[in-house]
Formats: structure tokens, sequence, C-alpha cells
């Protein structure tokens, strides 16, 4: 009985994470716009939609932000691995060359 259930809305989470980027830009907005909506008509104030749109570009944002900085990691563990070490290898032999008058 010591079983760790798995969160019931597990699924649903990664489903989300696993949408495209410009996807999960469009809901944003239009989650936002809802929002914005919903608040227009509550309070009565026409301003308030403009609000929503505002929250929602500004989830877009932070999307493409969240999306740019995983992608950010994974490279980095990728530069990591022996195999793609050569490239550096290269680089700091080159470096390491003196282009001044050859002594022999």
């Amino acid at each position: 009985m010591s079983e760790q259930k798995e969160p019931r809305l597990k699924p649903i989470i990664e489903g989300a994470e696993s949408l495209s980027l410009g996807i999960s830009m469009v809901v944003a907005v239009l989650i936002g716009v809802g929002l914005g909506l919903g608040l227009q008509h509550l309070f009565d104030k026409t301003w308030l939609l403009w609000v929503g749109v505002l929250i929602g570009i500004a989830a877009a944002i932070l999307n493409v932000y969240k999306a740019y900085s995983k992608q950010y990691k994974e490279f980095e563990k990728l530069a990591q691995e022996p195999r793609y070490q050569y490239k550096r290898q290269l680089e700091e032999d080159e470096d390491d060359e003196d282009f001044g008058e050859k002594k022999y």
C-alpha cells in the first residue's frame, strides 16, 4: 500500500507541454481575450478587454521564453557529451597556433 499514485492531472499537463509553440501562443492570447471579455461584461468597462489582451500576449511571450530556456539547457547538455567535444578541441588548437615568423 506504499505505492504512490500518479496525479490525475499528469496526463493533461504532459499533453499541454507537448503542444507546439505556435498553438500555445494562440491559446494564451485567446485565453487572455476571453478573460478580458469576461472582465468587460462583469464590470462594464470597455478598457478591461485590452487588459485581457495584454495578459494573453504576456503569457505568449512567457511561453516562448520558457521554450527557449528549455531548449538551451538541452543544447548545453548535448554540448558536454564526449562525442561532440572534437569541435571544441579543434577550436582550442587553432587558438594556440602562432602566426608569427617560424623558427626552425
